[in-house]
């Protein structure tokens, strides 16, 4: 654990009693977790937690244009871009989870064989329609079509969602697969986890927190990432999509 972030946490038991506000900038891919934990932090901490969730791409450019914010969780690799830029505060990062990519089906349909390569490859084939964001998991799975040698028959059926979990499209009949991490595809009503990537073809994307250079909440921006990082947690974070750092 790096200095600043130890003294952060000392300074917790002062706050006993405040009350105040954390804004959040965070990705869409943990709006599920969010929505299950943010009431017993609001509860435990005395704090209203305001958060403001998008495609990670987005979230990083609000930051770099200088928007005010108490902490973000986005992906490693803006998190790092970000301390580059001296957007965060130094020794503030804290590893969340990961999560993999993952297919959904509509709740009840007959689950497509995922187990390798070429069961996977055939899913896509035979699916009617396929729906995938246009966030980090959409690139990826761009490229995967390119190295699997199906781009052009994906893309003649793929609806491209800007935003928001894939999941809605199958729960709604408007797809029949819906590609995205599994965070952002469980929870979502009418609609199934039909299974992960096979493992050749897995990728993972993990999140990480960091407190902004000049958080104005700093003591319940700390208590928010001490929170997400407790090991009673760890259930919840995998019922949410995400394996646990």
């Amino acid at each position: 654990m790096r200095p600043i972030f130890a003294v952060l946490l000392l300074l917790i038991p002062l706050a006993a009693g405040r009350a105040g506000e954390v804004t959040l900038f965070c990705s869409q891919a943990l709006t599920g977790l969010l929505r299950q934990v943010t009431p017993a932090f609001e509860r435990n901490s005395g704090d209203r937690l305001i958060v403001v969730t998008g495609l990670t791409r987005e979230l990083a450019g609000k930051i770099s244009d200088g928007q005010a914010f108490d902490l973000t969780i986005l992906n490693a690799g803006a998190i790092d871009e970000l301390a580059r830029q001296d957007k965060l505060m130094p020794g503030s990062r804290a590893d969340i989870g990961r999560s993999g990519m993952g297919v959904a089906i509509r709740q009840g349909a007959a689950k497509p064989d995922l187990g390798s390569t070429l069961a996977f490859k055939q899913a896509l084939l035979a699916a009617h329609s396929i729906a995938y964001s246009a966030g980090t998991s959409g690139v990826y799975f761009a490229s995967l079509l390119q190295r699997l040698g199906i781009a052009d028959q994906v893309a003649a059926k793929s609806v491209i969602l800007a935003s928001g979990s894939t999941a809605t499209l199958v729960a709604s009949g408007d797809a029949e697969l819906a590609v995205q991490q599994i965070s952002e595809l469980v929870g979502v009503a009418g609609s199934e986890l039909a299974g992960p990537f096979p493992p050749e073809l897995q990728n993972y994307t993990l999140f990480s927190a960091a407190l902004g250079r000049r958080a104005a909440n700093p003591i319940g921006a700390t208590a928010l990432i001490r929170f997400l990082v407790d090991p009673s947690l760890k259930a919840t974070l995998r019922a949410a999509g995400l394996e646990p750092d």
